[in-house]
């Protein structure tokens, strides 16, 4: 008789994740900035600071977002929105303690707290979640970072054994602490219930007379609570702003950093150093992107586009195989496969190419569609149009669209063509394969198939004479 097989213990069931709330501190004013923005409103990339931490905090999914907001709070909320977030007024700055503790009665005691900074705007998600995985009930998850220059932080103390026993602030520091190059990010994620106890144990007996956030790390210690340092992969992720200078060196970061996912996206890049992304861009296969090119808002290009120098786009879509030449400023508008646009070329919001249209020097486009095969080469507005498929614009037309109070849309039919220095005067219809003559106003329809000529009878005036100049006495 074989003997029973004593039964598998059964695996402990892992803890339950704990909730997280994100506190993140946007109460400065940021005198050294010189402005009247409130610093969290400062523009990186073409965005504020603020928006750059919130997007990387709403990652990590967090049941509670809480903006803590002193200076100028009304136009940072105006600014931000309230979408998911829970304000909390500052009223008066006494430090980084007294700021968290605002926001304090909005969290359960069952939460975990990650506080961050609205001016440290480069922390990539993936850091944070390491960050909080880190934390528990019984455990303290502090952001470090290793510094070629820490004056100005926080120095973080450690004992004989290496475990973190509290942080000084640079005020308050020895000689010998100074001389510490790990410093404090101020990051950190900690228990709710413990956070709320600590934070009222606070005092401001220090240099700045203010309530550190940093002391509850000695009382953790004291509180047998463990303190699990994370040193930062890098300098620049933790890198705040307090004046132009600095914003300036994040730029310069956040540019390499994006030039580089550009490139490994399958990009071609002139120069990386003068490209600028200053909002979502999504490349397809074999792009090609000039000098001195800006992409804001959302940007898709595709397979094969080739973008000129000195060319703006905002909030753009762009087919494969089109090539937009230099100085091109293109907003909020579509451009099909293997199209021609430039260079010089302008196109307004609602401006929608098909494939192989061609747009050329010195052509706006505003709210307008146009077939595909068409063309406008040169010195032309199109506004409020319906262009037909392989339609000619000559150079110099204008749809006059506006009367001063109201717009009206010009409709030219497929294979039109439509002569130079021509007035289409809205609300009117170009019939297909029309053909309107040079110098033409064009108030009324023009039939399709036919030629239409609308300009004055060309009259020379004999005897006439050029007025002179009258000698002055």
């Amino acid at each position: 008789m074989k003997p029973k097989r004593s039964a598998k213990p059964k695996p402990k069931p892992k803890p339950k994740p704990m909730p997280l709330s994100v506190v993140i501190l946007a109460a400065g004013q940021g005198k050294r900035m010189n402005s009247r923005l409130p610093k969290v409103l400062q523009p990186l990339a073409g965005r504020p600071l603020l928006r750059h931490v919130l997007d990387a905090a709403r990652q990590l999914k967090p049941a509670g977002l809480h903006v803590v907001h002193g200076h100028g709070g009304e136009a940072v909320r105006a600014a931000i929105g309230d979408n998911g977030i829970r304000w909390v007024q500052q009223a008066q700055q006494l430090g980084t303690g007294h700021a968290v503790m605002q926001a304090m009665p909005q969290i359960p005691d069952d939460h975990l707290v990650l506080v961050l900074y609205g001016d440290v705007p480069l922390l990539a998600a993936t850091t944070l979640q390491e960050l909080v995985a880190l934390a528990d009930a019984r455990t303290m998850a502090l952001l470090t970072v290793r510094l070629a220059d820490p004056t100005g932080y926080g120095r973080i103390l450690r004992d004989a054994r290496g475990q973190v026993k509290a942080i000084v602030e640079q005020g308050d520091a020895t000689a010998a602490q100074r001389r510490i190059s790990e410093g404090n990010t101020g990051v950190m994620v900690v228990e709710a219930r413990r956070l709320r106890g600590w934070l009222n144990k606070l005092r401001n007996h220090n240099v700045q007379g203010e309530y550190y956030l940093t002391d509850i790390v000695a009382m953790a210690v004291k509180d047998r609570v463990a303190v699990r340092a994370q040193i930062a992969a890098s300098e620049p992720e933790v890198l705040g702003v307090n004046d132009r200078r600095q914003l300036a060196q994040l730029e310069s970061v956040l540019r390499t950093r994006r030039a580089e996912a550009a490139m490994l996206a399958g990009a071609t890049l002139a120069d990386p150093a003068r490209f600028e992304q200053r909002g979502e861009l999504v490349l397809g296969r074999d792009v090609f992107i000039d000098i001195n090119v800006v992409f804001e808002g959302r940007v898709e290009l595709g397979d094969g586009v080739r973008i000129g120098p000195g060319c703006v786009l905002r909030d753009m879509k762009v087919g494969a195989d089109t090539r937009v030449f230099a100085n091109c400023v293109l907003e909020e508008s579509a451009i099909g496969a293997g199209c021609h646009v430039g260079p010089f070329a302008r196109l307004r919001p609602g401006a929608a190419l098909a494939d192989g249209v061609h747009i050329g020097n010195f052509v706006e486009v505003k709210n307008s569609r146009i077939g595909k095969g068409s063309k406008a080469n040169h010195l032309t507005y199109l506004g409020d149009s319906d262009v037909g498929e392989k339609v000619n614009v000559g150079a110099g037309t204008i749809t006059c669209n506006y009367d001063g109070a109201n717009k009206d849309r010009t409709v030219i039919g497929d294979g039109a063509f439509i002569g130079s220095g021509n007035m289409l005067v809205a609300p009117v219809t170009i019939g297909e394969n029309a053909t309107t003559a040079a110098g033409s106003t064009i108030t009324r329809e023009a039939p399709p198939g036919k030629l239409t000529v609308a300009r004055a009878r060309q009259v020379t005036i004999e005897g006439w004479q050029r007025p002179v100049k009258r000698e002055r006495k």
